[in-house]
């Protein structure tokens, strides 16, 4: 065959279609196993924010780089939950997924500047100090770790979740509860005087059922994702706690990465952040419709003043860890 039966497009001229066929077919082939495969875990079902962002940045992915990447996402828990898949990541058996900045703190203490009760006062305040010197600080952090972070996500605010109607802190005096595995939420309950039990997500339903504990906190969009509301049906709105998370990569995975590769990802990371933070908006209305339909009470807190006395005094004792008193504050009083 000479070249002047090759146009610039590649494309056969003449009769020679056939040819054409049999030469694109071994091509498709070496493209297809040359693609890397990005196994993605994810906690939550199909059809929830934390499954649909790992779609949304495999579109913007492949539109940048065609065929170079597969994204396997595994749904439902189905590779572990939180803390074992971040241990998958570190061991590059993961390549990627999402984290509560809570989980991470077991690795970057600092991190836990994010999760201090009454610290933000919404979703704008929380992306402000994402996005500032504090955010770099702790992206670098947990590189150093074996995490790769682009970019910082807003599961939403956490609130109050029991058996009995609960709207000031006195009843929680004694209960058992089901916190994440970070000592500051140990210690932010402990405050109440409530009996802090570290248990994984996946294993929270049973315990509540159980008896166990009693008691947790959570987002309205992971309450209803769970369906916790059967076990525990009073959600009080306190918001004491934004749950700031991150979009990760695993460190092992990323060094294998070309620099072209790694701005492609970090990109769709960035921007899939920002379709999820709108999708978890979008969710929470819609998971709480689903929380009262099936029965399930939302409780207006009381007693403000009580809550803030009984978590402000976690900002001092929290303060050497996550940088100081100074740092915290600059947080408190961004725009």
């Amino acid at each position: 065959m000479t070249k002047s039966l090759i146009n610039r497009r590649g494309l056969l001229k003449g009769g020679a279609y056939a040819v054409a066929g049999a030469l694109a077919v071994p091509a498709y082939v070496r493209r297809a196993f040359a693609a890397q495969q990005i196994t993605v875990a994810s906690l939550m079902a199909e059809e929830k924010p934390e499954t649909l962002i790992w779609h949304k940045i495999a579109e913007i992915v492949e539109e940048a780089m065609p065929g170079a990447f597969a994204f396997n996402i595994v749904p439902n828990a189905a590779l572990g939950a939180e803390q074992e898949v971040a241990q998958s990541a570190k061991l590059g058996s993961v390549q990627a997924s999402l984290s509560t900045i809570s989980l991470m703190s077991n690795w970057v203490p600092e991190t836990q500047i994010f999760d201090l009760p009454f610290l933000f006062r919404d979703a704008a305040h929380v992306q402000a100090a994402s996005e500032s010197s504090v955010g770099d600080e702790l992206k670098e952090k947990l590189a150093g770790e074996g995490f790769v972070v682009p970019a910082f996500i807003n599961y939403g605010a956490r609130h109050l979740l029991t058996k009995t109607p609960v709207a000031g802190p006195a009843p929680l005096a004694g209960m058992n509860m089901r916190v994440i595995q970070s000592p500051l939420h140990t210690k932010l309950w402990q405050s109440y005087g409530a009996n802090p039990t570290g248990i994984p997500i996946v294993e929270t339903y049973n315990a509540l059922q159980t008896g166990v504990v009693d008691a947790m906190d959570l987002t309205k969009s992971a309450y209803a994702g769970f369906k916790l509301y059967e076990v525990v049906p009073y959600l009080t709105e306190t918001s004491h706690i934004w749950a700031t998370g991150v979009v990760y990569y695993s460190q092992m995975f990323w060094s294998t990465l070309s620099p072209e590769a790694q701005e492609v990802l970090a990109a769709a990371a960035v921007e899939g952040a920002a379709y999820f933070n709108d999708l978890i908006v979008a969710d929470e209305t819609s998971s709480m419709e689903q929380v009262t339909a099936a029965g399930g009470e939302v409780v207006q807190p009381t007693e403000v003043k009580a809550w803030v006395a009984g978590a402000r005094p976690v900002w001092e004792d929290l303060a050497p860890t996550v940088g100081g008193m100074e740092k915290i504050e600059m947080l408190y009083g961004l725009a």
